[in-house]
């Protein structure tokens, strides 16, 4: 968070002292929302993807269209872009990369996942579609030693005959120890129905594409997975399926978690660690577009953007003693709190839960009606349960160019502030005059100071870095 100069009125106020007790407590009564970055369409559009830093506090994104290559139509096939701090508060948006300059689109087009940086300051990604196939790609940009940066294609996918080496990764990728790359495809394998894949660099620069599972949407996998995947400490991965399962909901198969694990000969075995729907009504939950994380317990957490009371659902996975798994919804959504999750969740030091949601919130009129325009939630473990605080509703009103719509999770950086994408709204206008072309936010909180002493009957709210100040000046506040 960049250091701001705390304010309580205009200059002309006089000097307001305030005396602040060593043991006042603090705590987070709001959080204030400040749009970083509207896109414009050159420079991108949708950004699906959330976020991340690198070393030096500079943000990192995706767009799935937009850009200046303009081979994909009148939307662009998306950008990969840097936000770095301008040291005036604000921050300065660069294109690092705009996809398919050039007809074919052999570079790849449409990006809707998010980025990872290797250990040199390289940047791999994938896209959904083009490539030598048009079937997607993964693919590493890298930077070129005169302020630009050089994309290379690790992959396209489709090579192999009927796709069976997958087809459309909308998920990010993670690494392992060694430098592999790991991910999915929502569709292709040996039954169509979608892949987990790694990719290993070979000595000649090149890299090599093993497929270690095939959906098979035969009543007991799971099919099409749209969420990346998570490593557990053994060693072994985690992710999610969109659809397939044993149960059926109105002719759909609502998903699965399902764990892969390595096996002395080479391969990898599958395991349905569950399966949705298994409740009446799906009060468990269905379609999980998310991926999942681990608790310090071993537990996974994870959403699904609907099935619950209808609204979606945070979930809950607990290793049993036998070897199996218990789900339990921790948190079923209203619309008014929050409508249709598809963005995974992140702790906090302190065992909270946040996250996203696509809809709902107190704000109406984005994108379908009364739907709502989305939120950002926090969960707190309480006795018996978890409470749930909607921390952000974003609406598409006001003239500070409001986002609305985070289809994708959040971040924090080291003083607690959180960041995130919205696909719509901002100030740009050149992709849809009504919904906009989507932002890149940040959300500060904004604390109360509760045990105060004050030389005024007045409530005081600080920012973090604000608050270190105060305390710093043994408790003087000025404008």
């Amino acid at each position: 968070m960049r250091g701001k100069k705390f304010s309580i009125g205009l200059k002309a106020v006089a000097i307001f002292a305030v005396t602040l007790l060593v043991t006042s407590t603090w705590a987070a009564t709001n959080w204030h929302e400040k749009v970083l970055h509207s896109f414009n369409g050159t420079d991108g559009w949708s950004p699906e993807a959330g976020l991340i830093f690198d070393a030096a506090g500079n943000l990192y994104g995706t767009t799935e269209y937009g850009g200046t290559g303009g081979n994909c139509g009148a939307y662009g096939c998306g950008t990969v872009f840097e936000l770095t701090p301008n040291g005036s508060g604000g921050w300065t948006e660069t294109v690092l990369y705009s996809f398919c300059p050039q007809t074919g689109c052999t570079d790849g087009a449409n990006p809707a996942a998010g980025l990872i940086f290797d250990a040199a300051g390289n940047l791999y990604g994938t896209t959904e579609y083009a490539g030598a196939y048009n079937s997607g790609t993964v693919f590493e940009l890298t930077p070129n030693g005169s302020g630009g940066w050089t994309e290379t294609v690790l992959y396209s996918f489709c090579s192999q005959a009927n796709c069976t080496d997958g087809y459309g990764p909308l998920a990010g990728l993670i690494f392992d120890a060694s430098g592999n790359l790991y991910g999915t495809t929502r569709d292709g394998g040996a039954y169509g129905y979608g892949t987990v894949f790694e990719l290993t660099p070979t000595g000649g620069g090149g890299w090599t594409e093993t497929v270690l599972h095939s959906f098979n949407q035969n009543g007991t996998d799971g099919a099409y997975p749209y969420a990346g995947l998570t490593f557990d400490t053994a060693g072994n991965l985690y992710g999610t399926t969109a659809y397939g399962g044993p149960y059926d909901y109105f002719g759909g198969h609502p998903g699965t978690v399902f764990e892969l694990t390595p096996t002395a000969g080479g391969g990898w075995t599958e395991t349905v660690l569950y399966s949705f729907c298994s409740q009446a009504n799906c009060a468990d939950g269905l379609n999980p577009y998310a991926g999942l994380i681990f608790d310090s317990a071993g537990n996974l957490y994870g959403t699904t953007p609907v099935g619950g009371q209808g609204h979606g659902t945070v979930f809950e996975l607990t290793p049993t003693a036998g070897g199996g798994w218990t789900e339990q919804v921790l948190l079923n959504f209203n619309g008014t709190d929050g409508n249709y999750p598809t963005a995974g969740l992140i702790f906090d030091a302190a065992g909270n839960l946040y996250g996203t949601t696509y809809e709902g919130g107190s704000w109406t009129g984005c994108s379908d009606g009364p739907n709502g325009c989305g939120t950002v939630f926090e969960l707190t473990p309480a006795a018996g349960g978890w409470t749930q605080t909607v921390l952000h509703s974003f609406n598409n009103t006001g003239t500070d160019a409001h986002g609305y719509l985070p289809y994708a999770g959040l971040i924090f950086d080291a003083a607690g502030n959180l960041y995130g994408t919205t696909t719509g709204g901002g100030s740009g206008s050149n992709c849809d005059p009504y919904f906009g072309c989507g932002t890149v936010f940040e959300l500060t909180p904004v604390y109360s100071c509760a045990t105060c002493s004050h030389s005024a009957d007045r409530e005081v709210h600080v920012l973090p870095a604000e608050k270190r100040e105060i305390l710093e000046r043994g408790g003087i506040e000025g404008p």
